[in-house]
């Protein structure tokens, strides 16, 4: 995954925002770690949400990835998603889990042949991202590319990725978690449910 704009103001607004959190943690991808990246404390600042979006669709276009809609996944892409889709001229739609599902709703529809920029808050298992690129690809649509504000590690998609912050953040399965062998309780600050 490439990186684009300058990573320590990237960094700077999330510490600046109380956004990266020490602890233990369960993630969406159900993979523990000691930090975690409370993207809706950044994006709850608008002017902050409206330059982290502008960077993104810089980096977009210096890439030269073109699109023509932007898809994210609700709940940690939609904002990230919106400000970006605002600063590329484009629609954003966000997708949905129905009963475990990655889908539209809410009268959203992508044309066979669109060409869909996915844009995430976090990119760690890459699990969210696989489901949208599924999504498009099933009504039809490219995947232009991925875009996120942080790169966790996500894995190589086969697609053009960028992020304009890159974590080396260590994150365990439960059985392998340092925390968990020393017992310390675990918070899940995730938006997708999971089983603890």
């Amino acid at each position: 995954m490439s990186q684009a704009a300058d990573p320590q103001r990237v960094r700077a607004a999330f510490e600046a925002n109380g956004a990266l959190l020490s602890g233990h943690f369960l993630l969406s991808s159900g993979l523990h770690s000691q930090r975690y990246l409370q993207c809706a404390l950044v994006l709850s600042d608008p002017p902050t949400a409206s330059w982290l979006g502008a960077e993104l669709a810089a980096a977009v276009r210096t890439a030269g990835i073109s699109a023509n809609v932007v898809v994210s996944p609700a709940l940690g892409g939609l904002f990230i998603g919106q400000e970006v889709a605002r600063a590329l001229g484009l629609r954003h739609l966000f997708s949905e889990r129905d009963n475990g599902v990655m889908t539209l709703r809410r009268g959203f529809s992508i044309a066979a042949g669109s060409r869909a920029l996915i844009v995430e808050d976090v990119v760690t298992t890459g699990k969210s991202s696989s489901e949208v690129v599924q999504l498009v690809r099933g009504h039809g649509g490219i995947v232009a590319g991925l875009a996120s504000i942080v790169d966790r590690g996500a894995p190589d998609l086969g697609l053009p990725q960028l992020s304009l912050l890159r974590l080396e953040i260590p994150a365990f399965k439960p059985e392998d978690c340092p925390l968990c062998k020393q017992g310390l309780p675990f918070v899940k600050p995730g938006s997708r449910k999971q089983k603890p």
